[in-house]
């Protein structure tokens, strides 16, 4: 069984090494960090209805 020994980096498509990289999936820190900053500026979404705020009365409640 051959395993995966390199890959590309999700943020910039740079081919990286796993073996001993402590940035993995990532080349760096600097795109592991733009990628946490995505995560925290809720730039990643799945399609789809919005859901209901906190507070918000469904359909029916009165």
């Amino acid at each position: 069984m051959n395993a995966i020994t390199t890959i590309k980096c999700p943020q910039c498509r740079k081919e990286i090494t796993l073996a001993g990289n402590p940035y993995r999936p990532f080349c760096s820190q600097r795109c592991k960090m733009i990628d946490l900053g995505t995560w925290a500026d809720e730039g990643y979404r799945i399609p789809g209805e919005k859901a209901p705020e906190s507070g918000d009365e469904e359909p029916g409640d009165e």
